[in-house]
């Protein structure tokens, strides 16, 4: 039998995008995954919009946070409940294209390799293409990931088979960075990117990427309480950041035309 996947969704007054999100993943050519969606005390018609896709597929099931505890808990949560050979993440408003996961288990035996992750193309709020695609680094160190996330979470694959399950300390935001940081470095081994794009990720005016001074605050306790790192070592690896970020790291974003 082929290896099963554990895909992790958390859930917040999604009911805009959950719909064409789980439609991505019904419409995988790999067929054999779970969705493991994550209900972070939503306020809006979220359940009721996902209620039809848990009638009608067992592989997709609902777990429900009691109290609105955020990101980081929702995915530990479903890594928790999950029972997959692989461990993947797609958040509520992003897609997938269809070969994504057939893609990536390819390759990740093909290279023997424990983290995988790939190119993908931005959307905007509508959906609509925005010509611009974030190209994937062919082979990602630790090293390299401690200067800047490379690793879009929604393109992110690692192996429980030899990682196990690996939660994160509940920061606020970017704990989607310190999970890959903490994956590499239980691999011993670099992950590896797909060049070809195989996700959609929906850029959302109130990202956190669209917030400069956020942005930064939330990497710094990235290292600072991710990390455990001292102050001090914090304040330099936040410099490495910025180096990184706005020198090195646009050069992975081009124009593309795609239709």
């Amino acid at each position: 039998m082929k290896d099963l996947v554990s895909i992790v969704t958390p859930m917040y007054n999604s009911e805009n995008y959950i719909s064409e999100t789980i439609k991505s993943v019904l419409n995988q050519t790999y067929k054999n995954w779970e969705l493991l969606l994550i209900d972070d005390k939503s306020q809006d018609n979220t359940l009721s919009v996902i209620k039809p896709f848990l009638e009608t597929n067992t592989n997709i099931k609902l777990l429900k946070n009691n109290v609105n505890s955020g990101a980081a808990i929702s995915r530990n949560k479903g890594i928790t409940e999950a029972i997959g050979d692989y461990i993947a993440f797609l958040d509520a408003d992003d897609l997938w294209k269809p070969n994504k996961l057939e893609t990536q288990l390819n390759f990740m035996s093909l290279n023997n390799c424990d983290v995988c992750f790939s190119s993908y193309d931005q959307i905007d709020e509508n959906g609509d293409l925005m010509h611009r695609r974030v190209k994937a680094l062919k082979t990602l160190s630790y090293r390299k990931l401690l200067k800047s996330n490379y690793i879009g979470n929604l393109t992110g694959v690692y192996s429980v088979k030899h990682l196990g399950k690996i939660t994160t300390v509940n920061l606020r935001k970017r704990q989607d960075w310190l999970l890959w940081l903490s994956a590499i470095k239980k691999s011993g081994k670099p992950a590896k990117g797909v060049q070809e794009s195989l996700a959609y990720y929906r850029v959302r005016n109130n990202s956190i990427s669209a917030n400069k001074f956020n942005l930064l605050k939330h990497n710094y306790w990235v290292y600072k309480k991710g990390l455990g790192y001292s102050v001090i070592k914090s304040l330099y690896y936040m410099l490495v950041f910025l180096l990184e970020h706005f020198l090195i790291k646009p050069k992975y974003l081009i124009t593309t035309n795609e239709t």
